[in-house]
Formats: structure tokens, C-alpha cells, sequence
């Protein structure tokens, strides 16, 4: 992806990026029940490399599944290309572990960007503990094959109630996990960073006291002025 959208995305909450994605009609953006495992104090964001689960057939998963190499899970975790998002499609499932911490202490290596289930993750505690960014709905002590076969790599999936395509920006932050479709993601990456620059403006006025009416929304005319001036001078 374009690094500067990187660095603008880094820099920016899902809050204010659900509302730019508002304005252009997309409502379902936020992916519901999930969260962060351990909040790392930094925005993940990357690219959308997806795996999809269905539920599983006891005739199918037994733990012999995972001597063969070729199992789409474990394929994924070794194909996920460096810097994206690992997004799994637990069907909104906890019951059963989407993956564990070998998986995800792997993915990291390779060079994962983050991880993203909207199911659970077992060895939470271990996981929490890694550098990588990882995002589940709960701890899930069961091992994966109790309720899920992997079945296909990078094809569209549904997380957390919300669509996902391969190649979509995917930010996580402090509250959650938010998807940008990828072709609006270098514009709404600069509308999100100005609207932050000028909610910062806000948070300044309304601590020095002034009432929000006229400022937030911008409705009085003269905040445009006051504003510019004041981005001015921050940028020195």
C-alpha cells in the first residue's frame, strides 16, 4: 500500500475513520464483538489477507489434519505476504480457537502487520505478550478443529459482521478493528488525518473552556479562520 496512506492511517482512531466512511454512504465498516487482545499502544494497519472457516465435520478434523503441509490454515500463516493483516472468518464463532500462539509468534516472524478473527484465540495470555497486533471477540481454550475447517485462502469473507476483500486496508486501534475498501483507502487516509488535526483544535478549545456550540460541528463561520491559523502555527 502507498506508505504516506500507512503513515496517515497510524496516526488516525477508527472512530474517525467509521465517520469519513459514514459520509460516503458505507455504514458497515466496524467489525463487531472484536477487540484487542493486548493494545500495543500503536495502530495496526495493513492490507487484508483473509482466511475463511467453515463449521467442522468430525469425519474431517481430526488431529491427523495437520500433518499435511498443504492444510489452509497452516498455508496461510506461511503465505500471508510481509505487512499485511491476517483476517479470519470464524463465522462470529468462539467456541473453538482460531489459532494459537505458535501461529501467531510465526506469522510475526515472517512479518505479519497483525491478526484479525472474529472467533477466539487460544494461549491469549502468550499471544497478548508478542509484538504483533492481534484482535479476537474472547479467549478460546479448545483447539480449532472443535469447530472449524479452513477452506480457503485470500477469497472475500465476512469478519465481525463486515464484508472483507483481499487487498482492503484493515486498522486496528485501542477499540477495535475498522476496513477501508481499498480503492477509497489514500483519500479517506488524508480526510481522517485533517479531521483528527482539527479535533485536536477542539479538544485545545473546549479545555481552555469554550463551549462546543459553533465549533463542533464548525457551524459559526469565524472557526474556519481560527482553526487555519492555528494549524499555521503548529506546523511553525
Amino acid at each position: 500500500m502507498n506508505p504516506q496512506t500507512r503513515d496517515r492511517l497510524m496516526g488516525v482512531t477508527c472512530a474517525t475513520l467509521t465517520t469519513a466512511l459514514y459520509k460516503r454512504g458505507l455504514r458497515n465498516v466496524f467489525l463487531r464483538g472484536v477487540g484487542p487482545v493486548d493494545w500495543k499502544g500503536r495502530n495496526m494497519v495493513g492490507p487484508a489477507f483473509t482466511l475463511r472457516y467453515i463449521p467442522a465435520r468430525e469425519d474431517r478434523n481430526g488431529l491427523d489434519v495437520f500433518r499435511n503441509p498443504d492444510h489452509p490454515q497452516r498455508v496461510a500463516i506461511e503465505t500471508c505476504p510481509e505487512g499485511h493483516v491476517l483476517v479470519i472468518d470464524s463465522r462470529m464463532d468462539a467456541t473453538a480457537a482460531s489459532a494459537g500462539d505458535i501461529l501467531v509468534r510465526r506469522l510475526m516472524k515472517r512479518g505479519g502487520e497483525g491478526v484479525v478473527t472474529d472467533g477466539g484465540f487460544r494461549d491469549s495470555p502468550a499471544i497478548g505478550r508478542l509484538g504483533i497486533p492481534a484482535y479476537h471477540q474472547r479467549p478460546s481454550a479448545p483447539t480449532n478443529l472443535v469447530n472449524n475447517e479452513a477452506v480457503e485462502i485470500n477469497g472475500p469473507i465476512g469478519c465481525g459482521g463486515v464484508a472483507v476483500f483481499p487487498g482492503d486496508v484493515i486498522v486496528g486501534d485501542g477499540e477495535g478493528v475498522a476496513v477501508i475498501p481499498a480503492h477509497l483507502a489514500d483519500e479517506i487516509a488524508e480526510e481522517a488525518e485533517e479531521m483528527t488535526r482539527f479535533e485536536t483544535f477542539v479538544a485545545e478549545q473546549v479545555d481552555a473552556g469554550r463551549s462546543i456550540t459553533g465549533i463542533y460541528p464548525p457551524t459559526d463561520p469565524s472557526v474556519s479562520g481560527e482553526y487555519a491559523a492555528w494549524r499555521d502555527a503548529a506546523r511553525g
